[in-house]
Order: C-alpha cells, then sequence, then structure tokens
C-alpha cells in the first residue's frame, strides 16, 4: 500500500512543480538523465548478476519486439488503407509501439509484485524496450522523417554508447559467470536503484500535458486502444492461453506489456518532427489512464493466473 500512496505522491508532487515558477523548465530533462547515466545502470547492476540464466527468460526479453512489431505491422496497414501520411504513421509506431517499461513500469511493478518483480522487469526493459528504442525505434524515426542517411549513421555509436545497455551487457556477463559484485558494492548499487521510482515518477508528472481539443483525438484513441488494451491481451492470450504460463513472470510481462507511451520515445518522435502534438498527447493522456487499464489487468491476471 505504501508503493502505491508513494506512487501517486510523486506523480502529482512533479504535476505541481509545473506550476513553480523557480524550477527550471529543464528540471525533467535532468531527471532523467540521471535515471539514464546513474540510477537505472545501477539497477541492473545489482540485479542481473542475481538471476538464474535460463529459456523463461526469452519470453520477457521478446515483450517490446513483439509489441513494436505488431505496431509497425498494423499502423502502417491502416495508414495505407486510409492514405495517412508518412509522419503520422512513424508517430503511432514510436509511441504506440514502444511501453513506458522503466520510468512507470518499474514503481508500478515494484508496488504490485515487489522487488522480485524486478528481476523479470530488467529483462523485459534492457535488452526488450531500450535495445528497441536505440535501434528499430531511431531508425523509423529517420526513416519516416525524411532524413538523409548521413544521420543513420550515428544509431550503432548510440547505441553501444547507451549507458543503461552497457550496464546490461555487463550484469548479464556476471550471470553467465556466475559471478557477483562484493556485497558492499552490490548494496551500493541497490541504494542507487531504490531512487528510480519517486524521481522518475515526479520527471513523468514535470512532463505531463493536457488539451481539450484536438484534431488528434482520433489517432489517440487508436494508439491508446491498441496499447493498453489491444497487445496486452494478445501477451495474455499467448502467455496464459497459449504456453499456459501462470507465474510470476508472465504476469510480470502482461502488466509490462499494458504500460503506457514511453516518454522516450515521444520526445524520438518529437525532434523528428513526427506529429508532435499526436506525440506529447499519447504520453499526458496515456499514463493517467494507463493507472486504470494497468489495474484492470491485474484484477484479471490475479484471478484468473491461480
Amino acid at each position: 500500500m505504501a508503493s502505491i500512496i508513494l506512487l501517486f505522491l510523486c506523480l502529482i508532487i512533479g504535476i505541481l512543480l509545473q506550476k513553480v515558477k523557480t524550477f527550471p523548465k529543464n528540471t525533467s530533462v535532468v531527471l532523467n538523465q540521471y535515471i539514464m547515466f546513474i540510477a537505472l545502470p545501477a539497477m541492473a547492476l545489482h540485479y542481473l548478476p542475481k538471476i538464474k540464466l535460463g529459456f523463461d527468460l526469452l519470453l520477457p526479453a521478446s515483450i517490446a519486439w513483439i509489441s513494436f512489431g505488431f505496431a509497425f505491422i498494423l499502423f502502417n496497414i491502416l495508414g495505407k488503407i486510409f492514405g495517412w501520411s508518412k509522419k503520422l504513421i512513424g508517430c503511432l509506431i514510436l509511441t504506440a509501439g514502444l511501453g513506458n517499461t522503466s520510468f512507470v513500469g518499474i514503481p508500478i511493478i515494484q508496488a504490485l509484485f515487489g522487488d522480485e518483480g524486478l528481476n523479470t522487469l530488467i529483462i523485459v526493459d534492457l535488452p526488450g524496450t531500450f535495445v528497441v528504442f536505440s535501434t528499430l525505434g531511431i531508425l523509423t524515426a529517420t526513416l519516416y522523417s525524411n532524413q538523409k542517411k548521413s544521420n543513420e549513421s550515428s544509431f550503432l555509436k548510440k547505441m553501444l554508447t547507451f549507458p543503461p545497455l552497457i550496464a546490461f551487457l555487463v550484469g548479464i556477463s556476471l550471470a553467465i559467470l556466475k559471478v557477483d559484485f562484493p556485497e558492499s558494492l552490490s548494496t551500493a548499487f541497490k541504494q542507487l536503484a531504490v531512487t528510480i521510482s519517486p524521481i522518475a515518477l515526479i520527471s513523468v508528472g514535470f512532463q505531463l500535458k493536457f488539451k481539450t481539443y484536438s484534431k488528434h483525438f482520433k489517432f489517440l484513441a487508436l494508439g491508446l486502444f491498441f496499447q493498453l488494451i489491444l497487445f496486452p491481451a494478445i501477451i495474455f492470450g499467448l502467455i496464459y492461453g497459449i504456453l499456459g504460463q501462470n507465474d510470476l513472470i508472465a504476469k510480470v510481462c502482461i502488466i509490462e506489456a499494458a504500460m503506457a507511451p514511453m516518454i522516450t520515445g515521444a520526445i524520438l518522435a518529437n525532434s523528428n518532427g513526427l506529429k508532435p502534438e499526436l506525440s506529447n498527447m499519447m504520453v499526458g493522456y496515456g499514463i493517467p489512464i494507463s493507472f486504470v487499464t494497468i489495474g484492470i489487468w491485474y484484477f484479471i491476471i490475479e484471478n484468473m493466473m491461480i
């Protein structure tokens, strides 16, 4: 219960800080950089060496890849049928195809499943969401914004120098070798990791923007329907209906599949001119609505996956 209260409290604090003029406008940028460059790598370095590797980790690692693939196929088909612009299709792929599996995912998974759920979340997030974002996401943004190929050449460098990915490679290597950091250092990593939830939620609250009217509302509804209802339903059917899994890993995968749009994905769409107003709305409306839909999905899995 305390984790749920902390979740909403930090989100509200972030929203209220938008009204405080003494706070710099780039506050969320600084907080996000701290999470990306320090706290998230620390979490990976604490949890990954302790993970027992096995085929059961293939499913969580594939969630983000499946999501992006479905979004790519669906919105390209709909775009051709209804004559949408490339920029609209690219915006929907990036915002509906990439879930907020870390900034929002970490506090929610921790609140619902405790620290044990974070072991699965890291696999969903680092080799999943962040690698998809760093590769297919950047490539999609480049192609759908009609940028020149010269801009594509740097995406491999960006991926290989991405701190969370580096930490993932170090952590997973230690897991393969069955080696861990000294207890004092691992504890220090954990103490940095616990700062993710409050800081991420304050950052999310600081960035939330709402519009009462927009020509993009029908596309907003479509994108959120895919991300919050259709895709988690597909994953639920795959995991529970076909594979017959009902363990903690399965439950975390379904909840992670139901996460709201990834803020960084929306930023990528914005920076490449892919319908900035729509991408901002996907995050602004998607995150609050996802608290309701995730609650529904949690109720479903707790009552059916017994």
